[in-house]
């Protein structure tokens, strides 16, 4: 459909604050006609989440307010020119804050599957903050396409929840990601080691979290409860290992709150029951996390500490990742039975820096209190029950060779290793 032809001011008012689907969630036709209508609708807060499609440039910000809770995609060029709010929040509290309208939603944009024999429509490829979203706002736009797979979840909706629908026929964004290379390899077998059969796991997003998975290909019913969900997954329930049999809850279903991939993912997922998509207030939830037992949180870092410290945000200046719900699943691993919390990162940035420093240069997303195993490809560190001098040189052990006179220096400098 020409965007020209879909008119908004019907339902979109100058100022008014809309929450867009994200990720492979966005709906992108929707997403065009707020950009070309955007000077007419001057002064839209849009809350964009993860931006794959690169739609919503830096230019775009001359009418509309923008404002996400990560820099993932290409949300790094929006920060990096200035022009987007960061709302440095937990990803567990997003949907109260929806609720509270501490995070406005007047109209929410959606990406619909089309209606299935009852007329229901499904979110298609994310519920997450879209549910509470849904509950709150105004109005309801929805962009019904074709290529989005009819998935089972916690919402439906019918034509009578629509404020306006258009219907298109476009692929949805998709979250590439690159073969793992041989240090990813690396990393994803020391990992591997601290995840046994019938655990729970909890993936973060990248790389390295899809590395990990084919690591386990072996393994016997795994199961899967996780605020995203991408290929490496369901390549996995293809094979078997995932069955989700031993869950106490949710048995024999894998439950997230997004889906974030690729053509094959978005294949796999249509109409099958053995994926579930569920509101991020069930997904984060701590009361629903405590009943898992062998809860297996994987999840990368920017740098980590010799301490235990992880930043999770901020890169060389710029800000890159999230605050994101590594915390709240951190905390549950942590927590469960048989459990443990991994921190899977490379050791450096080529021979150029060290991603295992002795100060962090961002802000600490996870403490070190929450500290668990860290992983790179030289080794694995174990800090549970560690003293900060023990941490420190368990740290130094995993740093990248190059690196770990310096770390050592360092180290001893701050007090964290005797002189």
């Amino acid at each position: 459909m020409d965007v020209r032809d879909l008119d908004l001011s019907g339902v979109v008012r100058p100022g008014d604050a809309i929450v867009v689907g994200q990720g492979c969630a966005e709906p992108q036709t929707l997403v065009e006609a707020l950009l070309a209508q955007r000077r007419a609708l001057s002064g839209c807060r849009v809350f964009l989440g993860i931006n794959y499609s690169g739609l919503i440039r830096p230019e775009h910000a001359d009418h509309l307010k923008l404002s996400a809770y990560c820099g993932a995609g290409h949300n790094r060029a929006l920060a990096a020119a200035g022009v987007l709010d960061i709302h440095p929040h937990p990803y567990s509290r997003l949907g109260a804050l929806i609720r509270e309208r501490r995070l406005p939603c007047d109209v929410v944009f959606v990406q619909l599957s089309p209606p299935n024999a009852r007329g229901e429509h499904s979110l298609g490829l994310a519920a997450e903050y879209l549910v509470p979203a849904l509950e709150t706002a105004r109005a309801v736009v929805a962009e019904v396409n074709d290529e989005v797979p009819w998935t089972h979840g916690v919402r439906t909706l019918r034509e009578s929840d629509l404020a306006l629908a258009v219907r298109t026929s476009r692929p949805p964004a998709q979250a590439l990601a690159g073969a793992p290379g041989e240090v990813e390899r690396r990393i994803a077998a020391h990992a591997a080691q601290f995840i046994p059969d019938g655990a729970t796991l909890e993936l973060g997003l990248g790389a390295l979290p899809d590395a990990v998975l084919e690591a386990l290909g072996e393994r016997k019913d795994l199961g899967v409860h996780s605020g995203a969900v991408g290929d490496g997954v369901a390549e996995l329930m293809r094979r078997g290992a995932v069955t989700n049999a031993r869950k106490p809850i949710d048995a024999g279903r894998t439950v997230a709150g997004i889906l974030l991939g690729t053509r094959r993912l978005f294949e796999f997922a249509r109409d099958n029951p053995a994926l579930w998509l569920a509101s991020s207030e069930y997904t984060h939830d701590p009361r629903v996390l405590a009943r898992f037992e062998r809860f297996v949180a994987v999840n990368s870092a920017v740098e980590v500490d010799l301490t235990g410290q992880v930043n999770a945000e901020v890169a060389a200046g710029s800000y890159v990742g999230a605050v994101g719900g590594a915390l709240d699943f951190v905390r549950a691993a942590n927590q469960s039975p048989g459990g443990v919390s991994l921190v899977v990162l490379p050791s450096s940035v080529g021979v150029r820096a060290s991603r295992i420093v002795a100060r962090l240069s961002g802000p600490v997303a996870t403490p070190r209190s929450e500290a668990g195993v860290f992983v790179t490809e030289w080794g694995a560190a174990d800090l549970r029950g560690l003293t900060l001098r023990e941490r420190a040189s368990r740290m130094i052990g995993i740093a990248h060779p190059a690196f770990r006179e310096t770390l050592e220096r360092e180290a001893r400098e701050l007090g964290m290793l005797g002189r």
